[in-house]
């Protein structure tokens, strides 16, 4: 088949690369303009990295109502729908272990350094369950429990890529996908499929292909953001159950959803299962590819069993 490559551009923002691709040139202008703005609007408020961030604001003062922006509170909503969807497997409160196991700056500050004797050696273990106690007030305010710290990057990047979709749907004339550090939405369906190229990391050849015609597409890897602390290898996705990197039973977990949220919040769970995610997506009807630690590729659901020729481009 020929693929015909949409219109497309590519910017930094929240830390990670953004890709953006119209059915039509006459948007593409506008198409970027939007992203850069939604995605400024999430980084201002929603950052664990920013200390004027309405996040590290409601995280400074755990076991109180806080008055935050009703963006905030929305990208807390959704990260609690991710976590009722797989009963705390995706988990909003992880930000005070991933703080001590050294990933604590923007990924691209972490550097190895020497042991802080103020840290134990060992975490305590988070309470899992702690989620639950969220609260939130649609107008603008939040609690978060004591001992406890929110970090979005479980659903964060996802979260924004649908509420750039949702801008697209609203002003842009036709068809139009958006991609952040991976985790993509289509949005306007019209019928017609976008072929995604599926890689492990950033720059690596593409794997496979799969035309995507609707909903959101997300890959959740242990292979990416990586850093030594105390000597020891860490990877950024958590298990709420230990406070500790997952199992590296699967090294990259790709998975469609009606969202990028949806997708992505399958995608994270799978890795924080291990050997039970073949099962779990299956049950959870998701279509998925996950690649485990040795390199073999497994594939749930209607996820194509052969990887696919490129052919021309891709989103």
């Amino acid at each position: 088949m020929t693929t015909v490559v949409p219109t497309a551009s590519t910017f930094a923002a929240l830390g990670t690369s953004v890709f953006v691709a119209v059915r039509s040139p006459d948007d593409l202008r506008t198409a970027r303009r939007l992203a850069g703005e939604v995605l400024r609007d999430v980084d201002e408020v929603c950052s664990r990295f920013r200390p004027d961030s309405d996040l590290c604001l409601a995280n400074a003062h755990p076991g109180h109502w806080v008055e935050v922006d009703p963006l905030l509170v929305a990208a807390v909503d959704a990260a609690l729908g991710a976590a009722r969807a797989t009963d705390g497997l995706v988990n909003p409160l992880l930000g005070r272990p991933l703080v001590h196991l050294g990933y604590d700056r923007d990924f691209a500050q972490l550097v190895e350094r020497a042991e802080d004797p103020a840290l134990p050696a060992m975490a305590p273990a988070p309470d899992p369950d702690a989620w639950r106690e969220i609260e939130l007030d649609p107008a603008g305010a939040l609690r978060i429990p004591v001992g406890s710290a929110l970090d979005l990057g479980a659903t964060g990047k996802a979260w924004a890529a649908d509420l750039v979709a949702a801008a697209y749907a609203e002003q842009l004339d036709a068809g139009a996908l958006v991609s952040v550090g991976g985790d993509l939405r289509i949005a306007a369906p019209d019928g017609r499929p976008w072929p995604v190229a599926v890689a492990e990391r950033p720059g690596d050849p593409p794997e496979a292909l799969v035309a995507l015609d609707r909903g959101g597409l997300a890959t959740s890897s242990t292979r990416v953001r990586r850093w030594t602390r105390h000597g020891v290898r860490r990877h950024h996705l958590l298990d709420p159950r230990t406070g500790l990197p997952a199992a590296e039973v699967w090294r990259t977990v790709t998975t469609t959803g009606a969202t990028c949220v949806a997708a992505n919040t399958a995608s994270t769970a799978a890795v924080v299962l291990g050997a039970d995610a073949p099962g779990w997506l299956a049950g959870h009807g998701v279509t998925a590819r996950l690649v485990a630690r040795d390199g073999s590729v497994h594939t749930v659901g209607a996820w194509p069993t052969d990887d696919l020729p490129l052919e021309g481009g891709a989103a």
